[in-house]
């Protein structure tokens, strides 16, 4: 089969200007933070679900409501809380008197963007109401099944599990977040200028720069970038690594790993790898552009053992053993 990469790379090209008009609105709210608004893209033309982790005050909120701002799409912000009921996101069935039947009255999350707000401090029957949502993009209201508009993606932030008032999502749930992205500190000069802008009044609204259209179109081309067998590959190695350390000589890793990744990781890695060939400009997928998006892809979808908790292993240390040791074609 040929392939014209050539081809690709400059449908590539043609649609920087767009991903440049992306990051350029972003930053006028957001400081810093480089890495996690390019994830936040990947997820974005991938139509993929994105869980924001980190310590509150560190404008996961702000960065989930701004991008939401750049896009011409709907945009519904849900804040889970405790109280909170599975109505409340879905809908339900009211009964009208006159005309003694019932009636469906569609809850917020038939939006285009939903911000799930501190998704993990509300009770699991709360977040079990995503599941069909998140997966099938579609949700079911009584007998009835209704469609959710197109493009539909949860972006949730999420406070450490350590603190207080959170629930641990469901594995179910979680393994439907594409990326899980941590959110760390800005560095002394960023947080500098975040502190100029606020005290001198330097806050700054963002405009939609990009139509539905424009983000379907580049959604497209992704899925041209071409992804050669030996890179797919290294993809399902990766993984089976997790599941299976000892066949890849890992047998250090097997006391660690209570379950390993899922097939949804096996399929997420080769769509973000295509994606992060995009940001790069190129037509074609390297095992580095793997490499580069593998943590957020795995470490949630990574579940340790007693033994590593004790040993005080995370899932990225974890990940990063494999990453080192499994052969790169």
């Amino acid at each position: 089969m040929n392939i014209d990469v050539s081809g690709i790379r400059e449908r590539v090209a043609e649609q920087a200007a767009l991903l440049e008009r992306i990051r350029t609105e972003v930053h006028k709210v957001v400081v810093g933070q480089e890495e996690l608004v390019s994830r936040m893209l990947i997820a974005l033309l991938c139509r993929g679900h994105v869980l924001l982790e980190g310590v509150p005050g560190l404008a996961k909120t702000t960065l989930v409501k701004t991008l939401a701002g750049v896009i011409r799409v709907g945009f519904q912000r849900l804040q889970f809380t405790p109280d909170l009921l599975p109505a409340d996101l879905i809908g339900t069935l009211i009964y009208n008197q006159q005309k003694a039947d019932f009636t469906v009255k569609k809850g917020p999350i038939f939006s285009n963007l939903i911000l799930a707000d501190e998704i993990n401090r509300a009770p699991s029957k709360v977040q079990s109401a995503l599941l069909e949502a998140m997966q099938e993009r579609q949700v079911t209201i009584g007998d009835t099944t209704y469609p959710l508009p197109d493009p539909f993606l949860v972006m949730a932030t999420q406070n450490p599990i350590e603190q207080e008032g959170t629930y641990p999502l469901p594995e179910a749930q979680i393994d439907r977040f594409m990326l899980k992205l941590h959110v760390d500190y800005l560095t002394p000069e960023q947080e500098l200028e975040m502190v100029d802008r606020a005290m001198g009044g330097m806050l700054q609204k963002v405009e939609p720069v990009v139509e539905p259209a424009q983000l379907a179109e580049a959604c497209d081309v992704v899925q041209m970038i071409y992804i050669d067998e030996k890179v797919k590959r290294y993809v399902i190695d990766l993984v089976f690594a997790t599941r299976d350390p000892r066949k890849y000589e890992l047998a250090d890793l097997a006391p660690l790993l209570e379950y390993g990744a899922s097939p949804r990781a096996s399929i997420y890695l080769s769509e973000a790898a295509r994606a992060q060939a995009f940001l790069k400009g190129r037509g074609f997928v390297t095992p580095q552009d793997v490499k580069d998006i593998a943590f957020d892809v795995l470490r949630h979808r990574v579940l340790l053992t007693y033994e590593a908790e004790a040993e005080e292993v995370t899932a990225d240390d974890v990940i990063a053993k494999v990453l080192a040791r499994v052969p790169v074609p």
